[in-house]
């Protein structure tokens, strides 16, 4: 089946190598080269994945990436020159899926780009899954938190992410399990975006209940307590 792929980036020698790489592919390419240009395409064509670069003239990519997060689940991946901590931060903060410096090779990226959709196929299959407790609904078939009946449409990860910590409560995970579990083990990440994800739970989730909590087992990772009946 034939994706849309939507590039975002004023770079036209970067654009041309990705597009001409990805259509070999059979992907459908559509390119935009700053933000205004970028949110007018993302209406038109509905893209399957987006990939953005943060550094665009007029708007820049971390307000684009913010109001496509707003609209959409669409997967999002940040291709950027800059490669600090703070800057990968602040992307998973707004809401993007993977972040690639644009050192990269492009057989690299096509391997994430992969990942990314591959999530989505399963985010399809997992209709009906839904787990409750006091205060609190994790539901896979509206991709949607429920937190003391106010709904909120977070980033897809954070939802599972969420569901897969709330399904097993007090089993303890590593980072590493949870990249694995999540972003696949073809994933170049680390266990930095694991936390970032949880700092954003922990944002929406704090003094909701005190029957549960997301807590973290130091050295080791991550688990959903429950407080024992």
């Amino acid at each position: 089946m034939s994706r849309n792929l939507l590039i975002i980036d004023n770079d036209k020698n970067s654009n041309e190598r990705i597009s001409l790489s990805f259509q070999t592919d059979g992907y459908k390419i559509s390119v935009a080269e700053s933000g205004e240009e970028a949110l007018a395409k993302w209406r038109q064509y509905k893209a399957d994945i987006v990939m953005l670069d943060v550094s665009l003239p007029g708007m820049d990519g971390w307000e684009l990436c913010r109001r496509i997060r707003k609209m959409s689940a669409v997967p999002i991946m940040v291709i950027s020159a800059k490669s600090g901590t703070f800057e990968k931060v602040l992307a998973f903060e707004l809401g993007a899926d993977d972040y690639v410096i644009k050192t990269y090779d492009i057989a690299e990226v096509k391997a994430r780009v992969k990942a990314l959709l591959r999530r989505i196929e399963g985010k399809n299959q997992s209709s009906g899954k839904e787990i409750s407790y006091p205060g609190l609904t994790v539901s896979l078939a509206h991709y949607e938190i429920i937190v003391n009946d106010v709904v909120y449409k977070a980033p897809p990860r954070e939802i599972e992410l969420l569901y897969e910590l709330a399904s097993n409560p007090n089993r303890v995970y590593t980072r590493d399990e949870l990249l694995d579990i999540l972003w696949g083990v073809d994933y170049f990440g680390d266990g930095r975006t694991v936390d970032v994800h949880i700092k954003r739970l922990r944002e929406k989730l704090d003094g909701v209940s005190d029957k549960w909590r997301i807590t973290t087992v130091w050295r080791v990772g991550y688990k959903f307590e429950v407080d024992e009946e």
